[in-house]
C-alpha cells in the first residue's frame, strides 16, 4: 500500500481530492489531502509543507503529488521525507529562490483568453459543492522565495492536462521541458482534477510501484 500525500492548489481545499482518493483506496492506496494553512498570514510555504507531513500516519512508501499552487509545496515535502517519488499535476515548477508572486512573468504566463478556464468539464454538481470548498489565498505564501536549492534528487512526474485552460499544454509544455527535464504524460483532461479522477487516480497508482 502506497500512500499519497496531496498538495491541492491555491484557492482549492482537501475534499476536492475526494474522488481521486476513492479511486485510490479501490487499487488498495491510501491518500492524505489535508486543507493546507492558505489563509493564515503567519504561515509559508516551509508551514504548508508541515501541515501536510504531520497528517500522513508513515513518512514510508510516500508519493507526493502536487496540484496547481501544490507545486511550490510538494517537493518540500517530497525532500524533507525522502518520497517514493514526487509527481506533478498541471502545476506551477518553481526555479530555487523564485517567489511564487514572479512565477508568472518569469514564465512567460499569458492569460488564454478563455471565459471558463477551471469548470467547463466538470459535472455541475460538483461545480456546485466544489464552490463552497473554496478559500483565500495569503500574501506571505505569494512573495516569500522558494527555499530549495534544486528539486528533490527522487523520481520526479509530470501529469500535463491536454484540455486545461488555465495551463494550456502549449504553454506548460515548454516551461516542463526548462525546469524539469522531463517529458511529461498527457491526460485528457482540464485543470481541476475532478473532471477525470478515475483517470488520474489512474495514473498516480503507476508510480506506486
Amino acid at each position: 500500500m502506497t500512500i499519497f500525500a496531496i498538495a491541492h492548489g491555491a484557492g482549492d481545499a482537501g475534499w476536492s481530492w475526494n474522488l481521486v482518493a476513492e479511486a485510490l483506496k479501490a487499487k488498495g492506496h491510501t491518500t492524505i489531502a489535508p486543507d493546507l494553512p492558505t489563509e493564515d498570514e503567519s504561515k509559508d510555504l516551509t508551514d504548508w509543507a508541515t501541515t501536510l507531513i504531520e497528517a500522513l500516519p508513515s513518512t514510508s512508501d510516500v508519493v507526493v503529488v502536487g496540484h496547481s499552487f501544490g507545486g511550490f509545496v510538494a517537493p518540500l515535502v517530497a525532500d524533507r521525507i525522502n518520497a517514493k517519488a514526487l509527481v506533478l499535476v498541471t502545476a506551477m515548477l518553481p526555479s530555487p529562490g523564485e517567489a511564487p508572486g514572479d512565477w508568472w512573468t518569469n514564465t512567460g504566463y499569458t492569460d488564454s483568453g478563455l471565459e471558463d478556464k477551471f469548470w467547463h468539464d466538470v459535472p455541475p454538481h460538483l461545480v456546485e459543492e466544489a464552490e463552497k470548498h473554496e478559500r483565500g489565498m495569503s500574501e506571505t505564501a505569494m512573495v516569500k522565495p522558494w527555499p530549495l536549492s534544486a528539486m528533490p534528487a527522487i523520481p520526479t512526474h509530470f501529469i500535463l492536462c491536454t484540455e486545461d485552460r488555465f495551463f494550456t499544454p502549449e504553454f506548460m509544455r515548454p516551461v516542463v521541458t526548462d525546469r524539469l527535464g522531463v517529458a511529461p504524460v498527457e491526460l485528457a483532461a482540464g485543470q481541476l482534477h475532478l473532471s477525470r479522477p478515475t483517470e488520474l487516480a489512474a495514473l498516480l497508482a503507476t508510480y506506486a510501484t
